[in-house]
């Protein structure tokens, strides 16, 4: 905490204010946070009510929770039902709504739903029952996959083909491509993602600055980091920049961890991919490869009906930047973190549960 202290500190704050405050900019811009943990770091610390009202910022597709489609939760179910098996997955994710019912409610109603820390507990589990089918949920970006994919190879090595993957892993750099694409909403800017970017390095997103004219900068997770980051974003708009910057130098390099992006190669496979509010992206997913098929819970045969979402739901365009949380009709009514309609009220990264949480007003 002593070393994260100085992120925090009010001078330091006070000057990058000053220096935002100082720039000229001819409109107001619109910067987008793809990145769980800075949405929360964001509302957490109230930074919007910080900058100068020429900047605003909005958040982006970058809850995995909150991307991942209700189909992938019908399909576990599905999975449970017909087939028997134990399904593990991440505590963030048992109370996504499904097309009808959550993890949760499955539970309730004797399915076998287990919740664990991590995979490598999950594989440890199946080890220790090998008389049980478990079925791992792999959600996340790159920097689950890669731990993913190591468990991955440590259940091939130890032989225990009880544990398999049923995948809805997802990579960020095509997505940010299709969202930047669209006429449907207007971003000046990016905050990339920490965590992501330490796995891909900074010059996964390269293509964003050169190809599509939008200034990035990585950041970290301290308000200090948010702030430098929109000051490097809001710098580059003014004078008519657009580069990728990296303000997080303490844990992302250009290149990335190697070993960590070499993993994921040789167990996963990138393939067309669904994301809730974007639509099917190609090339956005991970799935296990087939020499790994043996593990791979994807090719099970399961009936399923299609998938729907709740009707007044507005996840897919929160995760745009096309609709602010509180304009949802079922924000704070129908859909609160103790009884979710959607997936943006259920995770902590989620958008709809940090305005929530963080700002004053619930209704």
């Amino acid at each position: 905490m002593k070393a994260l202290s100085g992120f925090r500190d009010a001078d330091l704050i006070s000057a990058v204010l000053r220096r935002l405050q100082s720039l000229s900019v001819s409109r107001k811009l619109r910067f987008m946070e793809v990145c769980g943990g800075h949405t929360a770091t964001i509302y957490r610390f109230a930074i919007h009510d910080l900058l100068p009202e020429s900047i605003e910022l909005c958040s982006g597709p970058g809850c995995p929770v909150c991307v991942t489609p209700c189909g992938f939760i019908d399909h576990a179910i599905a999975l449970a039902e017909q087939h028997g098996v134990t399904l593990a997955t991440f505590g963030d994710l048992i109370r996504v709504p499904g097309s009808y019912i959550s993890l949760a409610e499955a539970r309730a109603r004797g399915i076998p739903v287990r919740v664990f820390y991590s995979a490598a507990d999950a594989l440890d589990f199946a080890d220790a029952h090998r008389d049980t089918e478990i079925v791992f949920l792999g959600i996340g970006f790159e920097t689950t996959a890669c731990t993913l994919a190591a468990t991955l190879a440590d259940a091939v090595t130890r032989g225990v083909k009880n544990f398999k993957i049923l995948s809805a892993l997802k990579t960020m750099p095509e997505a940010l491509r299709v969202l930047l694409s669209s006429a449907e909403t207007q971003i000046d800017g990016l905050i990339l993602p920490g965590h992501v970017t330490t796995v891909v390095g900074s010059d996964a997103f390269d293509f964003i600055g050169r190809e599509l004219r939008v200034p990035c900068s990585v950041s970290g997770f301290e308000p200090l980091d948010i702030l430098e980051t929109v000051l490097s974003l809001a710098s580059q708009c003014a004078s008519g920049q657009a580069v990728i910057e990296n303000r997080y130098a303490r844990a992302v390099t250009r290149n990335g961890n190697e070993v960590a992006q070499d993993l994921m190669r040789r167990h996963f496979a990138q393939v067309d991919c669904e994301w809730r509010g974007l639509g099917v992206i190609p090339k956005s997913g991970l799935v296990l490869r087939n020499e790994y098929s043996e593990w791979d819970a994807g090719l099970l045969p399961i009936e399923l009906p299609a998938a729907r979402e709740h009707p007044a739901c507005k996840c897919g365009d929160v995760l745009r930047g096309a609709l602010h949380p509180r304009n949802c009709p079922l924000f704070g009514k129908a859909c609160t973190p103790e009884s979710p309609a959607g997936a943006c009220m259920v995770s902590s990264e989620g958008a709809c549960a940090a305005v929530f949480h963080f700002e004053p007003i619930h209704a």
